[in-house]
C-alpha cells in the first residue's frame, strides 16, 4: 500500500478533498491541496476551512510519524491558525515539522505555502498521544 492510500485510509477526508502526500517521515510531512472551485468561498479564494484541513491532516500525520512504543494513534487537542495570504489558484503545500515529542503529546508546526512560496498560514498544533485503555 503506498503512502496516499495509507493516509486516506487513515484520514478519509484526506480523499474527500483530494489532499495527496509526498512525504511522510518524523521530522517532515508533505501534504498538497489542489484549488477547486468546490474549495472556495466568495471571490473565488480558497476557503479557510480546507487550508485548516490540509494543515491539520499533515500536522496529524507528523504525529503519527513520531508516536512513541505502544501508542496508538493521536487526536488534536488544540491547534491555531494564523492566515497570511490567499489561494487563488494552482497548488498549495502544507510542510509539517514536530517541535516537542512526548509521551503524551507532540506538537507540530506546519507551514501552508503557494507555488510561488508565498506563506498562506502558519498552524501550530497540539496531539494528545492514545494509548491502548
Amino acid at each position: 500500500m503506498d503512502v496516499n492510500e495509507r493516509i486516506h485510509e487513515a484520514m478519509p477526508l484526506c480523499k474527500t478533498l483530494g489532499i495527496t502526500t509526498r512525504t511522510w517521515q518524523p521530522d517532515l510531512v508533505e501534504m498538497e491541496l489542489a484549488w477547486d472551485e468546490s474549495l472556495c468561498t466568495s471571490a473565488a479564494l480558497m476557503h479557510g476551512g480546507a487550508v485548516m484541513a490540509l494543515a491539520d491532516s499533515a500536522g496529524g500525520a507528523c504525529a503519527a510519524a513520531n508516536l512513541p512504543e505502544g501508542a496508538t494513534g493521536t487526536s488534536t487537542i488544540e491547534s491555531k491558525t494564523n492566515f497570511l495570504g490567499a489561494v487563488k489558484d494552482g497548488v498549495v503545500t502544507a510542510t509539517a515539522r514536530p517541535l516537542h515529542v512526548g509521551s503524551t503529546t507532540i506538537v507540530i508546526e506546519t507551514e501552508v505555502r503557494r507555488a510561488d512560496g508565498r506563506l498562506v498560514a502558519k498552524t501550530t498544533q497540539t496531539q494528545s498521544v492514545l494509548r491502548p485503555r
